[in-house]
């Protein structure tokens, strides 16, 4: 049973391996005596393994970024090191399986491999010659690939010994929800300047300058980077490249799908195992003795396994013009499939639309224009290099080429300019007053310099600088102090009983909240001194030229039919426990890894390295 139940991950594995086996990577691709680019303890680390697990990790994050990487960039995001990791945990279960005599029979073995879709004949069955064919393509021979079957299915193994099993202690799922769940009835009344019975008076010069002095850290400025930098992005040379109107054309012709897209329908399908059966339904239908839904609902399925979603006449064969001449609701057939008499329900329909090439031009123009530009900015990144490498400077690159030079007074949360790229603001942080300009990519396919000129410690902003923020600031600090003078016996009476009508206080808000809850307008801290108070207390706390002044009234326990906290429960017994057993998991590795002992062949990394420059 363990070996079929892993049967869907090893398709995928083998259609990845596929994937690369057509492109040749191999045998062809490095040395023939080259295997492997380490072991851990008896296991090895093939360089096949270490290519496909690099290929995978730079597809998916050119995949995130719906752009392609270089690999000095999979460089800088580690990914090599991520793919390292990996392979060393899949290296410490091999190990495992090897020193204490894991392995799987061959009758297992063939039964996983013959119940692989892609060795498959024309008639479902197992077809050895499909098997020769498909490992051939792949580079690899019987022996070889029925040994790798043979270890995932014995490190799946000792993979779910630790996995499986791992339940949450009731006490801790209890008490999470106790803490999430738990219910405080409230009460409270916003009090702002205009409910003050006194002016407030404006600050003199030494208010401001005390308050300055006594609050320096609202004003004082972050650690800067003072930083001169060139860069060059594809939109700062836009305005010179140029688009033939063939390239239009011929971008308008490879997008005609989307420009010209025929009538069509949102379509329900229904189908039936024969003509009399599907009859059968549809006289129903039209007596009115049933519903396309519960049609549906007899038959064991959710409308979603009938969604066709949107189709064209080309998609429905024979029952194109029934469907197509039905109205919007209207269910029509029985009508002929692909799958066998069916009935179909319109749900809307989408006329017809086309864009023309003149009406789509500016939009063409500007996507190859952008693309032009990014492949132009690529092909000056060598000569940038040169530049550096023989010792420009940052003005020099200047001067000798298109790059524009600025400087910035950078620091973490600046968000303008060079510095809204992600690229530039992770450089900037790691940035030394040792480091020498090196051309490093921006999102957008520009690049850019940089050389780190002073950094400039945490300064106190002069009081003459932030006058009017230090103003402000003990403005709105005087009237939260005047108002909890104000109330100060009112709130001593409410905390002896009283209500907030008997202190002659109006009621901005009565809630019951949990610590999941959110007030409105409220401060930050609302919540957390909502459940940090006891029945009858009440507490005062300060808003922005305001007070809240907020009495607890009840504690109740978590509410049984509350929907959330059920769903909390459902993820804190399913998704906590997973995580508990991934985290028992990594113990395990990390032990095999420390008994076994982990080894990497730095020349035969980077011979895998040299296929991707």
């Amino acid at each position: 049973m363990a070996a079929k139940s892993i049967t869907k991950p090893l398709v995928w594995i083998l259609m990845g391996l596929l994937i690369l086996g057509l492109g040749g990577f191999g045998v062809t691709s490095l040395s023939g005596t080259l295997r492997t680019v380490g072991t851990v303890g008896e296991a090895e680390i093939s360089v096949q393994d270490y290519f496909q697990g690099l290929q995978n990790e730079i597809r998916a994050e050119e995949a995130d970024r719906g752009e392609s990487i270089s690999f000095a960039q999979a460089r800088e995001l580690n990914i090599p090191q991520k793919v390292m990791g990996q392979l060393t945990v899949q290296g410490a279960l091999d190990h495992e399986t090897i020193v204490n005599d894991i392995s799987v029979g061959d009758t297992n073995l063939a039964d996983q491999i013959t119940s692989m879709r892609q060795f498959t004949g024309p008639g479902g069955e197992f077809d050895r010659e499909a098997y020769r064919f498909t490992l051939d393509r792949m580079g690899m021979n019987e022996s070889e690939f029925e040994d790798d079957i043979r270890r995932e299915i014995a490190r799946s193994f000792v993979q779910a010994a630790v996995l499986s099993g791992v339940t949450m202690p009731e006490a801790y799922t209890d008490t999470v929800k106790q803490y999430l769940g738990e219910r405080r009835g409230i009460e409270w009344a916003v009090l702002g300047r205009e409910d003050l019975e006194v002016g407030v008076p404006e600050p003199g010069e030494d208010d401001l300058a005390a308050f300055h002095s006594e609050n320096e850290a609202r004003f004082t400025r972050p650690e800067v980077k003072r930083i001169t930098y060139a860069w060059l992005t594809p939109e700062m040379i836009l305005d010179t490249v140029e688009v033939d109107e063939q390239a239009l054309r011929d971008a308008y012709q490879a997008r005609r799908d989307e420009f010209v897209q025929p009538e069509r329908r949102l379509v329900e399908r229904l189908v039936f195992s024969d003509t009399a059966a599907a009859e059968a339904a549809m006289a129903r239908l039209e007596e009115g003795e049933t519903s396309f839904e519960d049609l549906v609902a007899e038959r064991g399925l959710a409308l979603a396994d009938t969604d066709m979603g949107t189709v064209e006449a080309a998609d429905l064969g024979d029952a194109a013009d029934a469907v197509f001449g039905a109205a919007p609701s209207e269910v029509v057939g029985p009508l002929p499939s692909s799958v066998g008499p069916a009935l179909f329900r319109v749900n809307a329909v989408l006329q017809a639309q086309e864009t023309t090439f003149e009406e789509a031009e500016p939009e063409l123009r500007d996507i190859i224009a952008v693309d032009r530009a990014r492949r132009v900015v690529e092909g000056r990144v060598d000569a940038v290099d040169d530049l550096l490498a023989g010792g420009a400077t940052i003005e020099d690159l200047g001067a000798e080429t298109a790059m524009r030079v600025a400087s910035i007074d950078w620091h973490p949360g600046m968000s303008e300019e060079i510095a809204a790229y992600e690229g530039f603001r992770a450089a900037a942080a790691n940035l030394g007053e040792d480091d020498y300009p090196e051309v490093i990519e921006l999102e957008d396919g520009g690049i850019f310099a940089m050389r780190l000129d002073e950094t400039v410690p945490p300064t106190l902003q002069p009081l003459d600088e932030v006058r009017d923020a230090v103003a402000e600031a003990w403005t709105q600090t005087r009237i939260n102090q005047l108002l909890r003078e104000q109330v100060a016996g009112k709130v001593g009476r409410l905390a002896t009983g009283e209500s907030f009508d008997d202190v002659e206080l109006s009621i901005d808000g009565s809630e019951e909240v949990t610590r999941r809850g959110f007030i409105e307008d409220a401060p930050q801290e609302f919540i957390q001194t909502v459940f940090g108070m006891e029945a009858g207390e009440v507490e005062v706390i300060n808003g922005n030229g305001r007070i809240f002044v907020l009495k607890l009234n009840t504690i109740e326990p978590p509410d049984p039919e509350d929907g959330d906290l059920q769903q909390i429960d459902r993820f804190l017994r399913n998704e906590t426990a997973g995580s508990l057993s991934q985290d028992l998991f990594q113990v395990l590795a990390n032990d095999i890894r420390t008994r076994a002992g982990v080894n990497f062949d730095q020349g035969a990394l980077n011979a895998v390295h040299n296929n991707f420059q």
